[in-house]
C-alpha cells in the first residue's frame, strides 16, 4: 500500500499525534485535519463534534451538538447543557474536554459525583456511547465526524491582505469558514508573510469580534517579564511591580488573544500556558486567588514547531492543545503572481494617492519586483514601496527608483568587524554597528516617525524608543536620505 505524500501546497489543520508523533492507542481518529483534495482546489476540512443528548431524567430530551474544545454540564445557565428540572446536579456538574488523546470527561466538585457507565470517576477518558450521570440524569455520550467543504474564496482581499492565487483565495476560504468556531488556531510561516492580518480577521469574523484582540509578542518581551504580561502581577510581587496588573489573558475577555512568535516562549512557561488553557483560568504573578479567563487563543511563529518538539525545545501537549486549527502561509516567492494586485492596492490607497499622487511601476521596474527572491514576504514589499514612493517624484515608478539589491546591485562584501577583539566584544560591537545603522536608515525614511517606523520594521514602538535613547539619535530631525 502507497503512503500519499502531501503535497508543499496544501494547508493543514493539526493532523494529530497518529500522522505526527505515532499511532494515538486509543485508536480514535486524532484532532481536526485538512487535506488538499487532489487537483481540485477545493479544501476538505475534517471537523470533530460531539452530541450530548439527556436520556434519562428530569430533562429527559434535551440535547446540544458542539464542536467547541471545552463544554460544560449543570444546572447553572451559562452551561453548555443546562439541567433545568435536575434538583440533584450541582450548579456546574462536569465537563468535557477535548484532547489530543480524545473527549476527557472531568467532575468539577460536584457534591454527588460524576459517574462514567457505572463507576465514579474525576477524569477519564470517553468512548462513543457512553454513559453519563450527573444527579439524577443520564447522558449519552456521542461523537460526530462531520466533513466541510472549502472553496477558494472568490474575492482577493481579506482583512487586509491581498491575494488572487488559489492558495491565498484557499487561505481566506478557511478563515471564513473558522472564525465562527471558538476553536485555537496556530498560524506558521515565515517572518513577513502578514500573521497577524491572520489573526485579526479570525478575530474580525468571529462571534468574540464585539471583545477585544490583545497581542501579546513572546519574542520581544524580556524574559523576567513575560510571565507578569501573561498572566498579570500583583502590587509588590517583584521590584517595579508598584500596582496591581491584569495580564493579556484577563484584558482579552470576551474577545481574543493573540500570541505572536509562539516559538520564542520559554520551556519554563510553556507548561503554565498550557494549564491556563486546559483549565481557563490564571493566577497572577504573586497572587493566591484564581481567575476565570474566557478567550480564544490564535498563535503565530516562524519556526517548525513539529521540529521544535522533535529537538525538546517546544512541549507536545502544549502543540496539540493550541493546534486545533492549522494554517501555513506560503512565502511571497512561491505566489509572485501576487505582487502586481498588492501593489496595485497599496497605491490606490487614499492616503498614498493624497501623499505622492497616482503612481504605476513600469513593466521594467515591475520584472526587477517578480524576479526578487522576497526573504522579509509582504511586509519587505511594502518597505520597499514606501522607498520608491519617497524617492520618485514622476508618476512612473522606474529600476533606477528601486533599491540596489532588487536591482540585484547589492553590495557584498566581508563583515566589518574588529578581529583584534574578543569573539564577545566583536559580536556585540557588530550588533550595535547594524542596530544603529538600521533603525537610521527605517527613521530617516519614515521621517522620524516613530509609529510608522515601528510597523515598517515589524518592531513594537517601545522597540524603537528603546534604540532611539540607546543611540542618542535625533529621531524629528531626521529626513531621507
Amino acid at each position: 500500500m502507497s503512503t500519499k505524500v502531501p503535497h508543499p501546497d496544501d494547508i493543514g489543520t493539526n493532523p494529530g499525534p497518529a500522522a505526527e508523533f505515532g499511532a494515538d492507542p486509543s485508536g480514535e481518529p486524532p484532532i481536526h485535519t485538512l487535506v488538499l483534495g487532489g487537483m481540485s482546489a477545493a479544501t476538505v476540512v475534517k471537523l470533530h463534534k460531539c452530541r450530548l443528548h439527556v436520556s434519562a431524567g428530569p430533562d429527559e430530551g434535551r440535547s446540544v451538538v458542539t464542536d467547541k474544545e471545552r463544554l460544560r454540564v449543570g444546572a447553572h445557565p451559562q452551561n453548555d447543557l443546562v439541567l433545568v428540572e435536575d434538583r440533584a446536579a450541582s450548579r456546574h456538574h462536569f465537563e468535557i474536554q477535548y484532547t489530543e488523546r480524545g473527549y476527557l470527561l472531568v467532575d468539577l466538585n460536584s457534591t454527588n459525583g460524576t459517574f462514567l457507565d457505572g463507576r465514579r470517576i474525576e477524569r477519564a477518558y470517553l468512548s462513543p456511547n457512553s454513559q453519563i450521570r450527573a444527579g439524577s440524569s443520564v447522558i449519552t455520550f456521542s461523537p460526530i465526524d462531520e466533513e466541510m467543504t472549502i472553496e477558494p474564496d472568490r474575492e482577493g482581499e481579506l482583512g487586509g491582505m491581498v491575494g488572487q492565487s488559489v492558495k491565498m483565495r484557499q487561505i481566506f476560504g478557511l478563515i471564513k469558514r473558522i472564525a465562527p468556531m471558538d476553536v485555537s488556531v496556530v498560524i506558521q510561516g515565515e517572518t513577513g508573510t502578514g500573521k497577524e492580518l491572520v489573526a485579526r480577521a479570525i478575530h474580525d469574523l468571529s462571534m468574540r469580534n464585539r471583545g477585544p484582540m490583545v497581542v501579546l509578542d513572546c519574542g520581544a518581551i524580556p524574559p523576567n517579564l513575560i510571565e507578569s504580561e501573561l498572566f498579570g502581577h500583583e502590587k509588590g510581587a517583584f521590584t517595579g511591580a508598584v500596582s496591581s496588573r491584569p495580564g493579556a489573558f484577563e484584558r482579552a475577555a470576551g474577545g481574543t488573544i493573540f500570541l505572536d512568535e509562539l516559538g520564542e516562549l520559554r520551556l519554563d512557561l510553556q507548561p503554565k500556558l498550557l494549564r491556563v488553557l486546559e483549565n481557563r483560568e490564571v493566577r497572577r504573578v504573586g497572587g493566591n486567588d484564581v481567575i476565570e479567563v474566557d478567550c480564544r487563543v490564535v498563535a503565530a511563529t516562524n519556526r517548525d514547531l513539529v521540529k521544535e518538539i522533535a529537538a525538546g525545545n517546544f512541549r507536545e501537549d502544549l502543540y496539540f492543545r493550541l493546534s486545533v486549527i492549522h494554517i501555513h502561509l506560503p512565502p511571497l516567492r512561491q505566489r509572485r503572481d501576487d505582487i502586481p494586485y498588492i501593489l496595485k492596492r497599496a497605491l490606490a490607497e487614499p492616503d498614498v494617492v493624497d501623499r505622492h499622487g497616482r503612481k504605476r511601476f513600469s513593466p521594467e521596474a515591475l520584472g526587477l519586483l517578480m524576479a526578487y527572491a522576497w526573504p522579509g514576504n509582504v511586509r519587505e514589499l511594502v518597505n520597499v514601496l514606501s522607498h520608491v514612493l519617497t524617492f520618485s517624484e514622476g508618476e512612473e515608478i522606474l529600476p533606477a527608483h528601486l533599491p540596489p539589491r532588487v536591482r540585484g546591485q547589492a553590495r557584498e562584501g566581508p563583515l566589518p568587524f574588529n578581529e583584534h577583539l574578543s569573539f564577545k566584544d566583536a559580536k556585540e560591537q557588530l550588533l550595535e554597528n547594524f542596530e544603529r545603522e538600521y533603525v537610521t536608515s527605517v527613521l530617516a525614511r519614515c521621517e522620524g516617525n516613530l509609529s510608522r517606523a515601528a510597523r515598517e520594521s515589524g518592531l513594537h514602538r517601545k522597540s524603537i524608543e528603546r534604540l532611539v535613547k540607546k543611540y542618542q539619535l535625533d529621531a524629528k530631525g531626521m529626513k531621507p536620505r
